[in-house]
C-alpha cells in the first residue's frame, strides 16, 4: 500500500531553505507524472507515504545508525507536550483526535461505488480514516485503522497493542527500515475496564519527521501519525507530536 502511494507523488517538495548551507539533499524520482491541479494533493500524498510505510510489517531489524557515523544526540522522550484541550476534536470510528489549529480536512470523499458490483464484491477500505494538513501541505496528522492480524499474525484477537509485542518488537512494525529512531514510549491510560497501552515513537526518515501513537482495540490496530520535513520540526514538533499523542482509542 504504502509503495503505491509513493508511485503517485512526483518529486519531493522542496522545504524552506535553512539559513545555514548545508549539502544539497537527494531527490527520489519517481516514474509517474502530474498535473498542476493535483500538485497539493500529491505534496500530502508525499508527506502521508512516509507515515504508510510502516504498516508493511518489517523483515529486518531498523537501522539507528551508520557504523561509520556517530549516532546523533538523544532526544528527550515526549518532550514539549502542549495543552490541546481547546483544539477541536474530531470523532472517527471508534477514536479521537485532536486537530491542531488552522489545519484543514483533506480527507478525500468516499467513493460510495468503488469496489461495488452486482455480485456483491466488498467495497475498498478507506486509506485514511482522518487525514488534516496544514494549509501548505507541509504537515500532515492522519489516522489510520488495521486489523491487528494484518499486522502480526495471532491466533486470538488481539485486545492490547501488548498482543502486538513489547514496545522494541512492535516497532519494526510501525517504524519503516533504515529510521533514526528519536524516542520510543510505552504509555498506560487508566480506563474503566483496567488500563490500555499507547506505543509511541518519534523518528526521522528521508529528510521527514515523525511522531507515531498505535493501540488496539477489538482486534483493530488504530495508528495516528504526524509527519513534517525536518526542517520545520524544529518549529511545528511540539504541535505535531501533540495532535498525535492526543488519539485516544473510544
Amino acid at each position: 500500500m504504502a509503495i503505491l502511494l509513493l508511485s503517485l507523488s512526483p518529486h519531493p517538495p522542496n522545504p524552506p531553505k535553512n539559513s545555514n548551507p548545508t549539502t544539497p539533499k537527494p531527490t527520489i524520482s519517481l516514474p509517474t507524472t502530474t498535473t498542476p491541479t493535483s500538485s497539493k494533493r500529491n505534496l500530502m500524498l508525499k508527506t502521508t507515504s512516509l507515515f504508510l510505510i510502516s504498516l508493511t510489517p518489517q523483515q529486518h531489524p531498523v537501522a539507528h545508525s551508520s557504523p561509520e557515523s556517530p549516532p546523533p544526540p538523544p532526544r528527550p522522550a515526549l518532550s514539549g507536550i502542549a495543552n490541546t484541550k481547546n483544539w477541536f476534536q474530531f470523532f472517527g470510528d471508534g477514536f479521537a483526535i485532536r486537530v491542531p489549529p488552522q489545519f484543514q480536512d483533506v480527507q478525500e470523499p468516499e467513493d460510495y461505488n468503488s469496489g461495488l458490483s452486482l455480485y456483491g464484491d466488498k467495497v475498498k477500505p478507506k486509506t485514511f480514516a482522518a487525514r488534516f494538513a496544514s494549509a501548505d501541505g507541509y504537515e500532515v496528522v492522519s489516522v489510520v485503522i488495521r486489523p491487528s492480524n494484518s499486522l502480526k499474525i495471532t491466533f486470538l484477537e488481539a485486545k492490547d497493542i501488548t498482543d502486538l509485542g513489547s514496545l522494541k518488537e512492535a516497532a519494526k512494525i510501525f517504524i519503516p527500515v533504515g529510521s533514526t529512531v528519536y524516542s520510543a514510549r510505552a504509555i498506560k491510560i487508566k480506563e474503566e475496564e483496567g488500563f490500555r497501552t499507547y506505543y509511541f515513537y518519534e523518528f526521522g526518515i528521508q529528510q521527514q519527521h515523525a511522531a507515531l501513537v498505535a493501540a488496539v482495540n477489538g482486534g483493530k490496530t488504530y495508528i495516528a501519525g504526524a509527519t513534517a520535513p525536518e526542517s520545520k520540526w524544529n518549529d511545528d514538533g511540539v504541535k505535531l507530536r501533540s495532535a498525535a499523542i492526543s488519539m485516544t482509542v473510544l
